[in-house]
């Protein structure tokens, strides 16, 4: 990835602003993955190409191409986990579930051969961090949300979603509203399923599995 970020024109000294066409989830796991690897300076547009088509704002149809720069990884240790770190944690962690509400409960698996999620795992669909229009909620609403979900002040929480993706909405949201960034499963749901680890269904969280 680094060779990528150098070949696209990227320096350890540029801004980066990224967005997407919809509410900024795919948006995040690239800011999400510049900061792992020590780009402090990265933003997503927020509202992403729908609020700036909407603004009447310039577009254009060429793709730009930059001459290619030096960029230095600095890998930041931490904020991610894997699933056998978080099976063990299960009980102690506040695990949220970022993918919509009825494949939390396991009513529909658009993806994965198993339906469901994590046991323990509260639901808290990405959609939520954001207005109809895509642009995201006030930083105070959504720290309450957050809040109101179990989320410490002190102590991050743990997000996943379907593949590590939409999940990185959530600790972009986290970020904004001043608490602390939760810890990303990146394999999430597909990773998890696809193991035959513990499954649970229906709108609760569930028990912690037994070991």
């Amino acid at each position: 990835m680094v060779r990528r970020i150098s070949e696209a024109g990227i320096g350890n000294h540029h801004r980066v602003i990224v967005y997407d066409t919809v509410d900024g989830s795919i948006a995040a796991r690239l800011w999400w993955m510049l900061r792992r690897l020590g780009h402090d300076d990265v933003v997503v547009l927020n509202g992403g190409w729908t609020a700036w088509s909407n603004a009447g704002l310039p577009k254009e149809r060429e793709i730009p191409t930059y001459p290619a720069e030096r960029f230095v990884a600095r890998v930041q240790a931490g904020g991610w986990i894997d699933r056998d770190e978080l099976l063990n944690m299960l009980g102690s962690v506040v695990l949220l579930d970022a993918r919509a509400f009825e494949r939390y409960e396991g009513r529909t698996e658009p993806v994965d051969p198993i339906a469901g999620h994590i046991p323990t795992a509260i639901s808290a669909f990405h959609g939520g961090n954001v207005h109809e229009d895509g642009t995201f909620k006030g930083a105070e609403e959504l720290r309450r949300r957050f809040l109101d979900l179990g989320a410490s002040t002190v102590e991050p929480a743990v997000t996943y979603c379907g593949s590590g993706v939409t999940s990185c909405h959530n600790v972009l949201t986290m970020h904004l509203a001043g608490l602390p960034e939760p810890l990303l499963y990146p394999g999430s749901w597909s990773d998890w399923s696809t193991q035959k680890y513990p499954v649970a269904t229906g709108p609760q969280p569930g028990e912690v599995p037994t070991r």
